[in-house]
């Protein structure tokens, strides 16, 4: 077993080193200058996009918020990566590693606009409202089912299979340093099936209520759990105020070789900064479009926005606090570690309290990335067939997934869970490339609204020679007047 996955770590390392990170980079380069730094521009018309109300879905009840699609995509990005994820990158790749997580999120900030606002631009109706994501941007924008069939049997197996099993197995990694901490066991055999089945009835009352229920369990859970972490994390800054000069110095010294800490080189601290990133933000991979595209807004380029504040909200801020947590509390490098570095760092400033209410956190957290995957996962099984039967198999399937995730070792999972998520950003991102100039389009046109001091509304004849335009009809021009947005 560890021959193989040793095996596919070094895989991985060559695909991420030689193909992954620079299509990454040049894509998010390249859409930055095109849009005139959106990511960074546009973050008060982000913030402002979020507030708008939706239209009636075609059953009568309210279709998908903004809010609620950007809650879904959180829920899926604000999981078990910013608290074991930010904690593996620094304990494999030392402090550097989070400058790298900083720049790659910022830089492919724009790729993340780009590929939501496509997902609202080729975006379908069904009954609940709208759906969509990357493989209905490739069937009805690049005219190629081949590679949309693809992308959705790469995502179904990354998100609500693999990532899932993660998700599960950090809950338990995290309960059991809550048990060790209270019962002076090093592991109770008893918490991983306990806790395995206690996840599974939780997600199964949400999963099979569809996606209103997941939205409307995500958009109560996600800002809660988020400031109560937050919170937590500008505790333990303020009580190693006098540290943080230190820790900027180690952060940037380290990114650049400058300053040798642990065992940690340039080159890994560039791998693990944006691997893990990556894995919490979502930028570029292709899979927060799938919430993006539920949106009932009335410009596509509402929620490619409200989408992008994600990486702000996820990158710049919920790992931030949970890298400054570990970098004040002087961690052990060289050791991949994940949860529990960050709930030893919180109970040596704050006390046991800290680690248990951590282990709350941690389970709220990893419970809504799990609805936001299956979310994904229910999304692309859609694209693939209509059979009215597959769908609660793939409920029954996602539900033993993560009661095995619960109960397995996942090394080799985490492993396999690098390479398809590396695939599906290449698959993506090889869509998005072409498709992009539509997107930059569609910010023009938003613009120009806003200069006429317009609140934008967009109809398919405004763009006529775009071509595969499944919704956007000029006769849902009243969608302004009827969203209120």
């Amino acid at each position: 077993m560890d021959g193989l996955i040793d095996g596919i770590g070094e895989v991985n390392d060559l695909f991420w080193t030689y193909l992954v990170i620079p299509l990454l980079a040049l894509i998010g380069i390249y859409f930055t200058v095109r849009s005139g730094g959106v990511q960074v521009r546009m973050l008060p018309e982000m913030i402002r996009n979020l507030r708008s109300k939706p239209e009636n879905a075609p059953d009568g009840k309210k279709a998908i918020s903004s809010f609620q699609a950007f809650s879904i995509s959180a829920a899926a990005r604000v999981g078990t990566g910013n608290v074991a994820g930010v904690a593996i990158a620094i304990a494999l790749g030392g402090p550097g590693a989070v400058l790298w997580m900083w720049i790659m999120g910022l830089v492919v900030g724009s790729a993340a606009f780009v590929e939501s606002t496509l997902a609202q631009l080729f975006k379908v109706r069904d009954r609940t409202g709208y759906r969509g994501g990357p493989a209905y941007y490739m069937q009805h924008g690049l005219k190629a089912r081949w590679m949309g069939i693809l992308f959705a049997v790469v995502i179904i197996f990354t998100f609500s299979f693999t990532f899932n099993m993660v998700q599960a197995n950090s809950i338990v990694d995290a309960v059991n340093s809550s048990v060790t901490a209270v019962t002076g066991e090093q592991e109770a055999g008893w918490v991983a099936p306990v806790v395995g089945f206690g996840l599974v009835a939780l997600v199964a009352l949400v999963v099979f209520g569809g996606v209103r229920r997941i939205a409307h369990v995500a958009q109560m859970t996600v800002p809660f759990m988020a400031l109560i972490y937050l919170i937590m994390g500008i505790i333990v800054v303020l009580m190693n105020v006098e540290k943080i000069p230190t820790v900027l110095g180690d952060i940037v010294g380290a990114a650049f070789g400058f300053k040798e800490i642990g065992a940690a080189a340039v080159g890994t601290a560039i791998m693990q900064g944006i691997r893990r990133g990556l894995f919490s933000n979502e930028a570029g991979m292709g899979s927060a479009p799938n919430a993006g595209a539920t949106a009932a807004v009335s410009h596509p380029v509402k929620q490619g926005l409200a989408q992008t504040f994600g990486i702000y909200f996820d990158t710049l801020i919920v790992c931030s606090i949970t890298a400054f947590i570990i970098l004040v509390s002087d961690p052990t490098y060289g050791e991949a570690v994940g949860a529990s570095m960050t709930q030893s760092s919180l109970e040596a400033n704050l006390g046991t309290w800290s680690l248990h209410l951590l282990t709350v956190i941690i389970f709220l957290l990893a419970f809504t990335s799990v609805l936001g995957n299956f979310y994904y996962g229910e999304a692309n099984l859609t694209f693939l067939t209509t059979n009215p039967r597959a769908l609660p198999i793939f409920r029954g399937v996602v539900i033993v997934i993560l009661f095995l995730g619960a109960v397995a070792s996942l090394e080799l999972v985490w492993s396999v869970a690098d390479v398809t998520m590396g695939v599906m950003a290449v698959v993506n991102l090889l869509a998005v490339a072409p498709l992009g100039v539509l997107a930059m389009r569609l910010l023009k046109d938003y613009q120009e609204q806003r200069r006429q001091g317009l609140d934008p509304v967009f109809t398919r004849d405004r763009l006529p020679d775009i071509q595969g335009v499944q919704c956007w009809e000029a006769d849902r021009a009243e969608l302004k007047q009827q969203s209120g947005s």
